[in-house]
């Protein structure tokens, strides 16, 4: 017989025309959490009707950035535990234990939860690229904030000087490799949304970093990560971060040039 769900833990979601993954990712957290929030910002596909019928709260809200959206969704959640997942995202069974072991223990010193992230791609879990992945997601009513930078969001302790992050066993399965030629066009997307934030933050790139930057983000997956040991999976998920790099300095220099070229032209 399987555990009651924890009526003290919130999960929250952000989704949008979700419906190849979310089906996992909610039947993943059904009998894990006593509360789910899901914020969607305007699918027209099954993911709604998917979430629904799982019990989920549907909390529909315009799309107004990463960071943004889901601190609406962490605003959300009643439980004195939040444990928030992408759309892609489905909790291992192992991760399903540790949430609940450390919610049990109810640690005072302990303000939130690191959990492991790993990649699937073609059928097989990569063990070594971008390994590891730890991110806080895990984390006590009112202790923590998203912040980042679109669409590089992190969520971050409010006070980390008086509390602490652990580390819990198990890992999020991050689904979102169905095939490499999607991947790279939502990297493409990602690329010219992390240009605008980063020129908005006075950030700056050159030439020289559209050869330095793949190159390094390439090394650092199969010599640092041991992407290798992956087989072909690993090779290509270090191909697709240095595509990833090489996109995002390419759209940042762009914007750069573009904001020169306007600021010239400027009577």
């Amino acid at each position: 017989m399987p555990d009651a769900p924890l009526a003290n833990l919130s999960v929250s979601i952000v989704c949008f025309n979700s419906m190849r993954t979310i089906e996992a990712v909610v039947k993943s957290v059904q009998d894990l959490a006593g509360e789910m929030i899901a914020v969607d910002s305007g699918s027209t596909d099954g993911t709604i009707a998917i979430l629904e019928a799982a019990g989920a709260r549907v909390i529909h809200q315009p799309w107004l950035g990463y960071v943004k959206q889901k601190q609406f969704a962490l605003e959300h959640c009643t439980g004195a535990w939040i444990l928030h997942l992408d759309a892609d995202e489905p909790v291992s069974p192992e991760l399903a234990k540790s949430v609940r072991a450390a919610i049990a223990r109810n640690d005072p010193g302990t303000a939130g939860y690191d959990i492991n992230r790993k990649v699937i791609y073609a059928g097989r879990v990569l063990e070594h690229a971008w390994q590891p992945e730890w991110r806080l997601r895990l984390v006590r009513q009112g202790a923590a904030r998203w912040a980042g930078f679109d669409p590089h969001d992190t969520m971050e302790l409010i006070d980390p000087q008086s509390s602490l992050i652990a580390r819990l066993d198990g890992a999020l399965i991050h689904d979102t490799m169905p095939s490499m030629g999607e991947f790279l066009e939502r990297q493409a997307r990602h690329a010219k949304t992390s240009a605008k934030s980063l020129a908005a933050a006075g950030k700056t790139t050159s030439p020289l970093k559209l050869i330095t930057s793949p190159t390094g983000a390439f090394l650092k997956q199969i010599v640092l990560r041991h992407a290798w040991r992956d087989g072909w999976r690993g090779w290509a998920a270090a191909g697709a971060t240095a595509a990833a790099a090489l996109m995002k300095h390419l759209a940042l220099l762009e914007h750069m040039k573009w904001d020169e070229k306007n600021q010239t032209d400027k009577p």
